[in-house]
């Protein structure tokens, strides 16, 4: 059993990151969908004739994965842009051709909400089997009211309609939309004035986010953004320096953001930045391996005392994946994390970067009981050097088994 313990800690920073506790030949007891008790099997109660008993058959029982910055209520996928990419476009080009983000707007335009529903159901069945029991879930294909709406009703019946743990984020602020081309001022104007409102009365949305970046929204009109959103109670999380270094993340730090998301092209001055504040980083690099980007400064981060946080950007433009397993191994391998450091970023502090550290991100007495079981495995060191070996045998969630 990995990933024990951490009562008193919402999130690992530095040093803590590289804390991660296993208990051999162990018990776990599950209660009301919750953690309620563990420990070494010599010591474990007796059972009663009710009581389920699960072996895990020599396997090891994790956290689920938490997965806090996704795009996974989308319209079909964008494999045409692959293949520019291939031929050498950079992702600001093919946008710049009407490719990109307004692409999958076209596409969602097109769908009713129960189409979109289905198609989104399928990746969450994907991402619950590949283990992520806790999800941020973004709008921001939609780039007008009701198609933003459509997409922040899609993931609240998500949210209704299975046992996996779902955040809302607002995302209008993804990029401007086709009628608004040239008038990027009044597209603002529209998110302030009509999306952030009509999000807000309807209460879909624990999060507001920005795509603060070149070529798309600057810190001045993120600020304004923000600002909006907290008068409906959405905390900022913001996209910063995926393109370029973007005032991001210090618009992010001085709205108390929390978290600033991509950091393909941070500098160390912004690690300063981050030093002293509660904005969680969070590295995304299927982004840096799909786009051929550099990837985040995540060695340096946790080396300068920062918590890190790595998630999926699960979406179909420049991360068509889910799978945290892999994004824990390019954390290892191209980030120089080690095992322990990109486990506990992908569980713990990932749920930190959704609020929800209290209540899921390890195997803690009162958590909610989301986890996997593996198949026998000679260490936890082995998760992610098996980059591509599927490890996972059985899936829980709210103690109960996901089949």
């Amino acid at each position: 059993m990995a990933g024990i313990g951490h009562e008193e800690k919402l999130c690992l920073k530095g040093k803590e990151m590289a804390e991660f506790n296993t208990l051999s030949d162990a018990y776990l007891v599950i209660e009301n969908g919750r953690f309620a008790d563990y420990g070494k099997m010599n010591d474990c109660p007796l059972t009663s004739d009710n009581e389920e008993v699960v072996d895990a058959n020599g396997g090891s029982v994790l956290p689920s994965w938490c997965d806090s910055h996704t795009h996974i209520v989308y319209a079909g996928s964008r494999e045409q842009e692959f293949v520019d990419k291939i031929r050498g476009l950079s992702y600001a080009e093919i946008a710049k051709r009407g490719g990109g983000i307004l692409n999958s707007a076209d596409r969602l335009h097109e769908l009713s909400e129960e189409e979109l529903y289905q198609q989104a159901m399928k990746r969450v069945d994907e991402i619950i089997r590949k283990g992520t029991g806790c999800v941020e879930i973004k709008s921001g294909y939609g780039l007008n009211v009701e198609d933003e709406l459509k997409m922040l009703r899609v993931i609240r019946r998500i949210k209704k309609t299975t046992r996996l743990k779902v955040v809302a984020t607002f995302l209008g602020a993804h990029a401007v939309s086709r009628k608004y081309k040239g008038r990027q001022d009044a597209y603002v104007e529209l998110i302030i004035n009509e999306m952030i409102p009509a999000v807000g009365d309807e209460k879909l949305a624990e999060f507001i986010d920005v795509f603060c970046d070149t070529g798309f929204f600057t810190p001045e009109e993120t600020a304004r953004i923000l600002k909006a959103g907290a008068t409906y109670d959405m905390h900022p999380k913001i996209h910063a320096d995926e393109l370029a270094s973007s005032g991001g993340v210090k618009v992010g730090v001085e709205y108390k953001a929390v978290s600033v998301d991509h950091l393909e092209s941070m500098t160390e001055e912004e690690i300063d930045i981050l030093k002293n504040s509660e904005t969680m980083p969070t590295a995304l690099p299927g982004t840096s391996f799909f786009l051929n980007l550099p990837f985040a400064l995540g060695r340096k981060i946790i080396d300068r005392g920062l918590p890190l946080v790595l998630a999926s950007d699960y979406n179909p433009g420049s991360t068509p994946s889910g799978d945290m397993k892999f994004i824990v191994s390019l954390g290892c391998i191209k980030m120089r994390l080690m095992p322990a450091e990109a486990i506990n970023a992908a569980t713990l502090n990932g749920a930190c970067a959704m609020g929800l550290s209290k209540e899921y991100g390890s195997i803690t007495r009162g958590k909610v009981a989301n986890f996997f079981i593996t198949d026998t495995i000679p260490s936890i060191e082995f998760i992610p050097y098996a980059y591509t070996t599927p490890i996972i045998k059985r899936v829980f969630l709210q103690g109960e088994e996901y089949v």
